[in-house]
């Protein structure tokens, strides 16, 4: 199989660090890269940690829906940029799970980044999520993704400045 553009479309799933205790408790975190994102990660590793949970990273890549639109090179540039990123923030976990002795799941998919967070929330039982504070201005009055997601009150939420 090549390794051509459509790979970075696939998802996918990991496990780093220790199992995980089948009793324990689980948190849920987004990841993009973003530094209020990586400090999400930070605070949701140190949670894990002195709560002995297991820890699912999730990074949701998405694109926009100017990327139909956009010519090809630009199209496969987006493409290698999600995957570079996605293999750097999947280096970072299992350093992170491997050094802090944590259970971590770390998944990469592709959509909506409140409906993929909500629904893998969902999915894993998520006892806790954990993001970061967005700082898009627009988000003031279209609803940040945090936001939306305290709304949805399935969980608690945890944002991260």
């Amino acid at each position: 199989m090549s390794a051509g553009p459509n790979n970075a479309f696939q998802s996918a799933v990991d496990e780093f660090g220790p199992a995980p205790l089948p009793s324990s408790r689980t948190i849920m975190v987004g990841v993009d890269g973003s530094d209020t994102a990586m400090r999400a990660a930070a605070a949701a590793f140190g949670l894990a940690r002195r709560q002995g949970a297991r820890l699912v990273v999730a990074f949701v890549a998405y694109h926009s829906s100017l990327a139909a639109f956009s010519p090809a090179v630009a199209s496969v540039f987006e493409h290698e940029a999600t995957a570079r990123l996605h293999a750097e923030l999947s280096d970072q976990t299992r350093c992170a799970a491997e050094e802090l002795d944590v259970p971590v799941t770390f998944v990469k998919a592709f959509g909506d980044p409140f409906t993929v967070l909500r629904d893998s929330a969902d999915r894993c039982q998520a006892d806790m999520v954990v993001v970061g504070a967005s700082r898009q201005a627009g988000h003031r009055f279209a609803g940040s993704v945090a936001t939306r997601l305290v709304k949805t009150g399935h969980w608690p939420v945890l944002v991260v400045p």
